[in-house]
């Protein structure tokens, strides 16, 4: 009874592991195309609504995109809009006009400019809540910074040339530095800073934030791939077939970025990656059949 009760036991696990294995792998890649655009670049994601960027073959304009239609974001007056990231109604970017570039955050009802007080150019690239990150141009070199809605702190990465703060979610900022001779990832608790570097990479950049979850890109010396790092490794993304493929924005099971069939300088597009969780009613029927297994035994 004992070596029956054991097949049923291994029988079961093995089976479980397999429907385990199939839900995992249903891992799933969606194009985000702007109609008519050149090019399209997806940034940032907030529940059904993602951000970004396209291009009409002459300028770039933002926009948002809930899984049905598109809005076109154009801050007023600006020549260039580019979103960058959204949390609830608020979105974050820059724009460019005839004075320069400056941060803006668009509520859906109107755009306020921000720029960092002295500076020459200023981007807002992340936003949680009422505080927002990014790096402005002091004339000399990018520093990162962080908005909390009154007054802005300076982001340095110690020893770094140029910091860019990008990404923010709770206490932890992140983004990337340039050290003097590469472009490293970072991120900074509010009280340290701690550098990240995907194994094997020549440059590592970190972008989008979502709990103990960072995505961002790294290239290895011949082409870019998106990444998802949880803090202890790193999984490699790269869009099916293209030639190369960087990871922005991450909210839950569900990563935004751009890909490229070819060079970067060429027209790109925009990408939803989605895992799903392993599925819990699977969870609980089997634990369900193991309990009767033993109840029966």
């Amino acid at each position: 009874m004992k070596n029956v009760r054991m097949t049923i036991w291994v029988t079961a696990i093995a089976a479980m592991l397999v429907l385990l294995g199939a839900t995992q792998a249903q891992a799933t890649w969606t194009t985000i195309d702007y109609p008519g655009a050149s090019e399209t670049l997806a940034h940032g994601i907030d529940g059904d609504n993602i951000v970004g960027y396209y291009s009409d073959g002459s300028i770039h304009h933002g926009f948002v995109y809930d899984g049905l239609s598109y809005t076109r974001l154009d801050m007023p007056g600006a020549t260039a809009t580019y979103a960058w990231d959204i949390d609830g109604d608020n979105i974050v970017g820059h724009y460019s006009d005839g004075t320069g570039g400056h941060g803006f955050v668009y509520e859906g009802i109107s755009y306020t400019t921000l720029d960092y007080p002295g500076a020459t150019a200023t981007n807002a690239y992340g936003i949680d809540g009422d505080r927002i990150v990014g790096d402005y141009s002091d004339g000399s070199k990018w520093r990162g910074f962080l908005y909390d809605g009154l007054s802005y702190t300076t982001l340095d990465m110690p020893g770094a040339q140029r910091t860019w703060a990008h990404g923010i979610d709770g206490d932890n900022i992140i983004g990337y530095y340039y050290d003097g001779s590469i472009y490293r990832g970072f991120v900074y608790d509010g009280l340290s800073y701690t550098a990240l570097d995907r194994p094997g990479a020549t440059f590592t950049t970190a972008y989008g934030i979502d709990g103990d979850s960072i995505v961002g890109d790294y290239y290895d010396g011949s082409r870019w791939h998106g990444f998802v790092y949880e803090g202890i490794s790193y999984t490699t993304l790269d869009y099916p077939g293209a030639a190369n493929t960087r990871a922005y924005g991450i909210d839950g099971d569900r990563i935004v970025g751009p890909y490229w069939d070819g060079s970067v300088t060429s027209g790109g597009h925009g990408f939803v990656y989605v895992i799903p969780e392993p599925s819990t009613l699977l969870l609980l029927g089997f634990g369900a059949m193991m309990l009767r297994l033993r109840t029966k035994h």
